[in-house]
C-alpha cells in the first residue's frame, strides 16, 4: 500500500463526511473547522513535534554513537540475536540494527518515549542500509515497525498519572488490563507479519523467547498486584525506568573510556545527525498530521461510532463500550488526540466509570500507527509501505478487542 493512496483517501473521506454534514445537518461551520485544523496541525507538526524532536535526537544519537564505538551495541545484539535471527531473517546476526532495535523495544517497555523515538529512528536507518529497494519498505522494516506500533509497555505511568490527577480511587487499577491488551496487540502483530513473510513461529527458539517473555510479564503482574500498593507501583515505575536509562548512558561512557574512545568526539559525531533527521521528517510528518486533522474535524469518527452503536444494539450486544470508541479510533492516528478524548471521557462519564476505565485501556493498548509510519518511513525516504499499515492496524484492532473484553471482565 502506498502512502499516496492513504493520504489522498483521508482528504477525500474527510471532504465527503463534511459535505454530508453540511447538506444533511446544516453545519455551516464544518469547512472552517477543517481548514483551521489543517493550519493548526501544520504548525504543531513543526513547532510541537519536529523541533523538540531535534534536540532529543541530537542527544540520543550522540549517546548511541558512544555505545557503538564502545562495542556495547554489539554486545546487546549478540544477546538477542538468536531470537531476532528468526523473526528478522534478512538482518545479519552481527548487524548494528539488531542492537538499535533492542534499545528501541527496551525504551518502549519502560515507557521512555523520549528515548524510544531516537532509538527507533536509528534502527530504521540501520535497516535501510540492508534494503535493496530504498523507496519500498523491506520485510525487516515492516516487522520492526509493526512491533513498535503495537506499543508494548510494562507500566502505563502516564495514564495512571492522569487518572490520579482526575481523582481516581485507584489510579493503577488499569495496569493489568493495559498489560494484557498491549501484549495481545504485540502478539497479533507478530503473527500477522509472520504469516505474510512465512516466518515459522513454532521454531524452538522463537517459542522459547515468546514463552519466556510471557512468563516474565505474568510474574511482574503477579508481583505488582500481590505485593505493591498503588503508590509503590508508581514509585517503582519512575525509579526503574529512569534508573535503567541512566545506567545506559553511564554504561556506554564507561565502556568507551575502557576502550580508550574519545567520548566527547564520539558524542559530537553521532549528534550531528539529529538535526538532519528532524528536518528530513518534517514534510512527511506535516502531511500526515494535516490529513489526520481533516478526518477528525470532518466528524468521520462520529459516523463510525453511531454506526457501531446501531450494529451493537441490533445484534443484541451490550453497547456500554461504544462511548469509549472515539479514543480507540483516534489512537492509530494521533496520540495527543486520543489522550484528549480519554481525558474528556473520564470527565464526562466519571474517572472510575466503565467508560472512563475503558478509554484508559484503549490508550494503553497500542501506539499511533499512522504517525509512526510517517515519521519512521519518512526519515529514510520510504514511500511504498507494502503491508506495514494493514498489519499495524491488525495489531491495533486486536488490542481494541482485547481491551473491551478485559475491561468488561475487570470493571463492568
Amino acid at each position: 500500500m502506498s502512502l499516496n493512496y492513504i493520504w489522498s483517501g483521508f482528504f477525500l473521506v474527510g471532504f465527503a463526511a463534511a459535505l454530508a454534514q453540511w447538506l444533511l445537518l446544516g453545519d455551516t461551520e464544518i469547512f472552517k473547522r477543517i481548514i483551521d485544523g489543517t493550519f493548526d496541525s501544520a504548525r504543531s507538526g513543526v513547532m510541537d513535534i519536529a523541533l523538540p524532536l531535534a534536540g532529543v535526537m541530537t542527544l540520543w544519537l550522540g549517546i548511541m554513537n558512544i555505545g557503538e564505538k564502545a562495542g556495547a551495541i554489539n554486545v546487546l545484539a549478540r544477546i538477542i540475536s538468536p531470537f531476532f535471527a528468526r523473526i528478522f531473517p534478512d538482518v545479519p546476526r552481527d548487524h548494528p540494527a539488531t542492537g538499535h532495535m533492542l534499545m528501541n523495544f527496551s525504551a518502549n517497555l519502560l515507557g521512555l518515549d523520549n528515548a524510544a523515538t531516537p532509538f527507533g529512528l536509528k534502527a530504521m536507518q540501520s535497516l535501510q542500509t540492508l534494503n535493496p529497494r530504498p523507496d519500498e519498505a523491506s520485510d525487516a522494516q515492516i516487522m520492526f515497525l509493526v512491533l513498535h506500533t503495537s506499543g508494548l509497555t510494562l507500566i502505563p505511568l502516564a495514564i495512571m498519572a492522569q487518572r490520579a490527577i482526575l481523582g481516581a480511587q485507584d489510579p493503577s487499577d488499569i495496569f493489568i488490563p493495559c498489560m494484557i491488551a498491549t501484549y495481545v496487540a504485540t502478539v497479533a502483530g507478530i503473527i500477522g507479519v509472520a504469516i505474510r513473510q512465512r516466518i515459522n513461529l513454532f521454531n524452538r527458539v522463537v517459542t522459547g523467547w515468546l514463552g519466556g517473555m510471557t512468563a516474565a510479564i505474568a510474574g511482574l503482574i503477579f508481583y505488582v498486584t500481590h505485593y505493591l500498593n498503588k503508590t509503590e507501583i508508581e514509585t517503582m515505575s519512575k525509579v526503574v525506568s529512569n534508573l535503567v536509562l541512566m545506567l545506559v548512558i553511564v554504561g556506554f561512557i564507561v565502556a568507551a573510556l575502557w576502550k580508550k574512545v574519545n567520548v566527547y568526539d564520539a558524542f559530537i559525531e553521532g549528534a550531528k545527525g539529529g538535526i538532519q533527521t528532524s528536518l528530513t521528517v518534517i514534510p512527511y510528518l506535516v502531511g500526515m498530521l494535516v490529513a489526520i486533522s481533516v478526518i477528525r474535524n470532518a466528524g468521520v469518527f462520529g459516523f463510525v461510532v453511531d454506526g457501531l452503536h446501531w450494529a451493537a444494539v441490533h445484534l443484541g450486544l451490550n453497547a456500554d463500550f461504544v462511548p469509549a470508541l472515539p479514543t480507540a479510533l483516534m489512537k492509530p492516528l494521533s496520540s495527543s488526540g486520543s489522550k484528549a478524548l480519554m481525558i474528556d471521557a473520564m470527565k464526562t462519564y466519571g474517572v472510575d466509570s466503565f467508560v472512563g476505565h475503558l478509554t484508559c485501556v484503549f490508550q494503553g493498548s497500542a501506539d499511533t500507527t499512522f504517525y509512526i509510519v510517517a515519521l519512521y518511513f519518512g526519515s529514510v525516504g520510504i514511500r511504498k509501505t507494502r503491508y506495514a499499515i494493514s498489519c499495524g492496524l491488525i495489531a491495533d484492532c486486536a488490542g481494541v478487542v482485547a481491551a473491551i473484553f478485559v475491561s468488561y471482565l475487570f470493571f463492568h
